[in-house]
């Protein structure tokens, strides 16, 4: 399953950053971040809970990106 979720970020590395760490998050099949977008797309692994993965997301996110937001 994939889903779609607006961002806010400050820089295109920073954005790099967040996708490395989306990809990095248990559950998540794949991630990718469109800098110009403001736009995070996540693919998320045959039974995992979309809700509970992005919380994870984020806070992995939160951690190599202080500043950044992902709109759940």
């Amino acid at each position: 399953m994939k889903k779609s979720y607006k961002i806010d970020v400050d820089c295109a590395n920073c954005a790099n950053k967040m996708e490395q760490a989306a990809c990095g998050t248990p559950g998540v099949k794949n991630a990718t971040v469109n800098y110009m977008a403001l736009k995070m797309t996540v693919e998320f692994q045959d039974g995992e809970d979309a809700s509970a993965v992005m919380k994870q997301v984020l806070k992995n996110c939160k951690r190599v990106e202080s500043d950044c937001e992902i709109f759940l």
